[in-house]
């Protein structure tokens, strides 16, 4: 059995949790840096402020068997509305482990604006594509790291009887 996020269909829904997880993912400095500039010029209403709480982890057995309690890990939620000045409401919502309210805040904030299809494209060139190329380059450092230090059995001489 496939896990359902294997053959990710190219949806909104899709789209919309890709860019959720782009942003969930990044560096909350460098979510800052790109997000901060693009959001001065934004007003948003809190449908819900900011808030702390603890979420049960998950896992599978194997990775696909029988599921089972992993723990608690402490996350953080925002739910914000943004009125576009067609009248256009938009809800975003932003979760992100941790407890960096202000970090949460911006996800959603940026997840509203990127419903918006006037402003899409710029948020996809200012905001999500340098935050995906910073993850991707963390990817291939955290890669050749492991390769780094990965032992290749193949080379180990077997032993020799007489």
């Amino acid at each position: 059995m496939k896990p359902p996020h294997a053959e990710a269909p190219d949806t909104a829904d899709a789209r919309r949790a890709q860019w959720l997880r782009t942003l969930a993912l990044a560096d909350p400095a460098l979510l800052a840096l790109h997000a901060d500039p693009v959001l001065a010029d934004f007003r948003f209403e809190p449908l819900r402020a900011s808030e702390t709480g603890l979420a049960l982890v998950r896992a599978r057995v194997g990775g696909g068997g029988g599921r089972f309690n992993l723990g608690e890990a402490t996350m953080t939620r925002c739910v914000v509305r943004h009125r576009a000045p067609d009248g256009q409401v938009v809800a975003g919502v932003g979760y992100a482990l941790g407890r960096d309210a202000r970090r949460v805040e911006r996800i959603a904030q940026l997840d509203a604006l990127l419903q918006r299809a006037d402003l899409h494209g710029l948020l996809q060139r200012s905001v999500l594509q340098p935050l995906e190329q910073a993850l991707a380059h963390a990817r291939d450092q955290a890669a050749a790291a492991t390769q780094a230090s990965r032992v290749r059995f193949f080379t180990v001489q077997p032993e020799q009887t007489s």
